[in-house]
């Protein structure tokens, strides 16, 4: 696999260190409103013509979605582009409000 996974555990660890990544919420606007990750910007897969060729290739980039799938797709189709600093939060904000913020709500 050409790009990296991260667990919300290592994610929320990065976060906490203060290290320089992005952390980039695919997920539809809808999704977005119901529950989010603070500091996350939210670029929706269906609008990735817009933004996807602005992804920088220098710093390190984290997508996540709802459980993990359309991120996947972004980071592998960067990778597959020549981006080497992507990667994928698995489990998605799912994950992240189950493991990690419990307080958060949850959606189907």
């Amino acid at each position: 696999m050409p790009y990296r996974n991260y667990t919300v555990q290592e994610i929320k660890s990065k976060l906490d260190a203060g290290e320089s990544f992005r952390l980039i919420d695919v997920r539809e606007p809808r999704e977005h409103e119901i529950v989010h990750i603070e500091g996350a910007e939210l670029l929706p897969l269906s609008r990735n013509p817009e933004w996807i060729e602005s992804i920088p290739h220098d710093t390190e980039v984290v997508f996540f979605c709802h459980h993990g799938g359309r991120s996947a797709q972004v980071a592998s189709y960067l990778a597959n582009k020549g981006h080497t600093n992507v990667a994928n939060m698995l489990g998605g904000i799912d994950t992240w409000a189950e493991q990690i913020a419990p307080d958060l709500p949850r959606y189907d």
